[in-house]
C-alpha cells in the first residue's frame, strides 16, 4: 500500500478555493460527493429524509471545518467518515438493539451456500433495505465499508463478538430474504 503522505486529491484545487470562501466552489464540491455519501448514509439508515438530513449536516460540518482537512488524505475519505458518523448517531438515537453473541445462535460460514445469494442488484438492495437496523447497520459497516469487527464494534458500542454475531445472522437473513424475492420475483 502506498505512503499517504503521497497523496494528491484530485479536488485539491476545488478544496483551496472552499478554503478561502469561494460559494461556487462549495457547490462544485457538493456536486461532486452528494450522491454518493446519500447512497453511504441510505444504507446504513435505511431511510431517505435521514440520509438527506445527515448529508447536508455533513457537509454543514465540512465546510465549517475546512480548514481542518489534511491535504495529504482523500477527502472523499475525510468526508465519508462524517458522514458514517453521523449516520451511525442517528441510528443510535433510534436505540437499535443489537443481539449479543450470548442470546444468537450463532452461525456458521459454512452454514451458508453462497451460491443461493447470487440475484439481480436490485433485488438484493431491496433485502438489504429490509434488514432490521442492527443487521443493516453492521452488514453495511464489514462489507461495503471495509470496516473490522473490531471498528464497528468501537462505533456502535458493542462487544467485536456482537459484532460478528450480527454480520452472521444478517447474512442469514439476506439470504432468506432474496430467496424469498427471487421466487416471487420468478413468478
Amino acid at each position: 500500500m502506498g505512503d499517504a503522505r503521497n497523496y494528491t486529491d484530485p479536488n485539491l484545487a476545488v478544496i483551496e478555493r472552499c478554503r478561502n470562501g469561494d460559494r461556487t466552489a462549495f457547490r462544485e464540491l457538493y456536486n461532486l460527493y452528494a450522491k454518493a455519501m446519500f447512497n453511504i448514509s441510505l444504507r446504513i439508515l435505511n431511510n431517505s429524509d435521514e440520509a438527506e438530513e445527515v448529508l447536508q449536516d455533513s457537509f454543514l460540518k465540512v465546510f465549517s471545518k475546512i480548514d481542518s482537512y489534511d491535504k495529504t488524505y482523500a477527502f472523499g475519505a475525510w468526508l465519508k467518515r462524517i458522514v458514517i458518523n453521523g449516520s451511525l448517531d442517528v441510528l443510535k438515537k433510534r436505540k437499535v438493539n443489537f443481539v449479543s453473541l450470548d442470546e444468537a445462535q450463532y452461525c456458521h460460514e459454512e452454514d451458508i451456500d453462497e451460491d443461493d445469494a447470487l440475484c439481480g442488484v436490485e433485488i438484493l438492495k431491496k433485502c438489504i433495505a429490509e434488514l432490521p437496523d442492527g443487521f443493516r447497520a453492521v452488514l453495511t459497516l464489514f462489507v461495503f465499508e471495509e470496516y473490522s469487527h473490531k471498528e464497528i464494534a468501537k462505533e456502535l458500542g458493542i462487544s467485536e463478538g456482537t459484532s460478528k454475531s450480527q454480520y452472521n445472522r444478517a447474512k442469514k437473513k439476506l439470504i432468506e430474504l432474496v430467496k424469498q424475492n427471487t421466487v416471487s420475483h420468478e413468478r
